[in-house]
């Protein structure tokens, strides 16, 4: 049988959920935890549009903040901070000890920083002319929940 690798980018929501289940299985299989879950909080205006995001998921004593979103028409508002702050209450929550996030240098890294995440990692020209930041938070756990 000859493998051939096929070009195919645009994997449907099931395609790729169901290839995140199959790194999940084997993540949990080698580590030993079982406790996944997603983990996000939205700010909606009067009519109930998203304004605000922050999103991400929570297992094996660590959280990853993938999206983080405010509409520019309500930056500088605070909602960042409260978004931020939410997370990281409900992370610790679940007894998580650390949160990492992804940031480019012309995004949001500053604000980061603020909330108390250390830059442990910085790739120069990604993309060309800018930095790709990785910054994490260590947490004090409260209680644990299910």
């Amino acid at each position: 049988m000859t493998i051939l690798a096929q070009p195919q980018h645009d994997l449907s929501a099931i395609e790729i959920d169901a290839i995140e289940d199959s790194i999940y299985a084997y993540n949990r299989y080698a580590v030993g935890r079982d406790d996944a879950r997603g983990l996000g909080f939205v700010i909606r205006d009067e009519v109930g549009c998203i304004v605000g995001v922050a999103t991400g998921y929570s297992w094996a004593g660590t959280s990853e903040l993938k999206q983080m979103w405010i509409d520019k028409a309500f930056r500088g508002r605070g909602y960042a901070r409260e978004l931020l702050n939410a997370f990281a209450g409900e992370a610790a929550a679940r007894g998580v000890r650390r949160i990492w996030v992804q940031s480019h240098d012309f995004q949001a890294p500053g604000l980061y920083e603020k909330a108390g995440f250390v830059r442990v990692a910085e790739f120069a020209d990604w993309p060309e002319g800018h930095s790709n930041v990785i910054l994490c938070r260590t947490l004090e756990a409260t209680t644990a929940t299910p």
